[in-house]
C-alpha cells in the first residue's frame, strides 16, 4: 500500500497530465497518482493544484505546484 495519496484534476487548464503525473510518481515512488475531477473548480480556474495526503496545494504554475508538493510527500 502506498504511503501517499496524490490526486490531480484532468480538467485543470494549468497542468499537463503527461508531464505532472510522471513527475509526481518519480517524487513518490510506488505511488499511483489518481486522475479525475476533484470538484475544486474555483482555485482550479486560477492556477495549478495538486491534492496530496489531505491537502490542496495550489500555485500559479505547474512547476511551482510541484515544488510546493515536495514537502508533503511521505518517504
Amino acid at each position: 500500500m502506498s504511503r501517499n495519496d496524490i490526486r490531480v484534476c484532468d480538467k485543470c487548464r494549468f497542468t499537463k497530465l503527461s508531464r505532472i503525473v510522471p513527475a509526481l510518481e518519480q517524487m513518490a515512488p510506488g505511488t499511483t497518482v489518481k486522475v479525475g475531477c476533484k470538484s475544486y473548480c474555483g482555485p482550479c480556474r486560477k492556477g495549478a493544484f495538486i491534492f496530496i495526503n489531505g491537502r490542496y496545494v495550489t500555485a500559479p504554475t505547474e512547476d511551482e505546484a510541484l515544488q510546493k508538493v515536495r514537502r508533503f510527500v511521505k518517504k
